[in-house]
């Protein structure tokens, strides 16, 4: 099980990045759309000044049960040892056991 505290951290960041995400965009938009270099540079500037954790980049996927950071399936969000457990207890439907 994940500390609390960095799964709290990173529910913090989702919500930052929600919040932000109009503006970058926009942000972005401008600065394909305008021809001049100079103003490319301060619609640049606007896009640096939103909080660096609100920056979609800093966000990592955790498992859903546990809250691990690494191995996880997209499809599933689980990771790959939760996922394993689950599939041998027949809970997942469809997918196939295996051992390793």
């Amino acid at each position: 099980m994940a500390k609390k505290s960095l799964i709290y951290r990173e529910k913090k960041r989702q919500k930052l990045e929600q919040k932000y995400h109009l503006i970058r965009r926009s942000s972005k938009k401008e600065i394909s759309e305008i021809p001049s270099l100079s103003e490319k540079w301060k619609i640049h500037g606007k896009l640096q000044s939103p909080p660096r954790n609100s920056a979609p980049t800093r966000l990592h996927r955790r498992c859903f049960s546990t809250g691990r950071p690494r191995a996880n399936y997209r499809d599933f969000g689980l990771s790959g040892h939760i996922l394993r457990e689950m599939v041998h207890a027949c809970l997942l439907p469809g997918a196939t056991r295996s051992s390793w």
